[in-house]
């Protein structure tokens, strides 16, 4: 490890040492589900921290307890990828451009792919549908039908490809349906399963649990974060306030049922996401110290 690289793995541990000291002295009630043992972060969370410095964010996230990172992007992933080898901590998953799968942008699907088996990624997370091609019910079909086919060429591949959503496939779309029921109907399980995002689904006004055991079988992966008691419904991720962001434990989402049904449906990794946090580093320790004792 470089000198540089060194100071920053000593300043970025003193930054976490009173959570990981909490950690340490806490009991931890019974085991820990398989979820907790291999717990990742989306990098998202620390997405201002990375670009100052890689190297001493991803010591952090590693100083914290975090096992294995979640990439936003296969491609341009490169010196994170080198950093996070150097570190210890795995990655399994990674978000794609949404446009890519959309568009059927086979050149750049095929780079996607290429790339992902280059890092040794298990996992690619179609993560997000914009604005203009989400409205209707014939949106959600088009996206519906382009992760499938995106997704039989991942898992021509040997990778899965999963759906993360956010609220917005939550609202009411053409009468009495939604686009996450659309998606329910029209993803091929052998395709594109999910990626569940428990912090969208409350805020939008569903259960977490009720959709995991409606989706058993279905979700590959899932992302933790937790949403502030008293939050209004919203079906618009950008207008969402930032205070509606909480570390685990501290919100509203039945989160110990939500990490031991899990493991009994068959997920195979779970993310901390916290999108909007004025510590991150902060923050990030303190829910996997929640995690740490309850999962």
């Amino acid at each position: 490890m470089e000198r540089r690289e060194f100071l920053a793995s000593a300043s970025a541990t003193a930054l976490c040492i009173p959570f990981l000291n909490r950690i340490k002295d806490t009991p931890i009630n019974g085991k820990p589900s398989k979820c907790v043992d291999t717990i990742g972060l989306q990098l998202w969370t620390v997405r201002d921290q990375m670009k100052q410095s890689i190297g001493e964010t991803l010591v952090a996230i590693k100083a914290a307890g975090y096992q294995q990172i979640e990439l936003g992007s296969v491609i341009g992933s490169e010196k994170i990828v080198e950093h996070a080898k150097k570190f210890g901590l795995k990655i399994n998953s990674s978000f794609v451009d949404w446009n890519a799968v959309i568009k059927g942008d086979i050149v750049k699907q095929k780079k996607i792919v290429e790339q992902a088996k280059k890092i040794g990624l298990k996992h690619l997370v179609f993560g997000y549908i914009g604005k203009g091609h989400r409205e209707t019910v014939e949106h959600m079909k088009t996206a519906a039908s382009a992760a499938n086919k995106f997704g039989k060429v991942c898992s021509d591949s040997g990778l899965k490809l999963c759906y993360h959503n956010h609220s917005f496939e939550f609202a009411k779309i053409d009468g009495d349906t939604t686009g996450f029921k659309i998606l329910e109907n029209e993803l091929d399980d052998k395709s594109c399963q999910f990626e569940l995002d428990v912090f969208w689904a409350k805020i939008a006004g569903f259960d977490p649990v009720k959709l995991m055991k409606g989706l058993r079988g279905r979700v590959t992966q899932v992302h933790l974060k937790d949403l502030k008691d008293g939050t209004k419904l919203n079906f618009d991720e950008g207008t969402v306030p930032h205070e509606a962001f909480e570390e685990l434990g501290d919100g509203n989402i039945d989160l110990k049922t939500v990490m031991s049904l899990a493991e009994e449906i068959g997920v195979e990794f779970c993310h901390v996401e916290q999108d909007q946090s004025p510590d991150p580093i902060a923050s990030i320790a303190r829910s996997i110290n929640y995690l740490k004792k309850n999962g």
